[in-house]
């Protein structure tokens, strides 16, 4: 089983070229560098879903935040 985690892209760090990009994006706060070389139409401001250090999708805010709710109760049964 894959976990994708939503994150605020918040701005591109590095841009090789239109492909290749790493950005900071935020997870309620907490800043992690990501590559975004599977989501080249994503711009600062998208909500990016991350799995292992890549961005491999792009979803809407109120997906987003549904999805981070969901995973904030799961923690919390555990």
């Amino acid at each position: 089983m894959c976990l994708a985690i939503p994150g605020l892209l918040k701005k591109v760090t590095i841009q090789l070229d239109e492909t290749f990009r790493i950005g900071e994006v935020s997870f309620e706060g907490i800043i992690k560098e990501v590559n975004l070389t599977l989501v080249p139409e994503a711009k600062e401001g998208d909500y990016v879903l991350v799995h292992v250090g890549a961005a491999i999708g792009i979803i809407n805010e109120e997906e987003a935040k549904r999805t981070m709710e969901v995973l904030k109760q799961m923690g919390e049964e555990i």
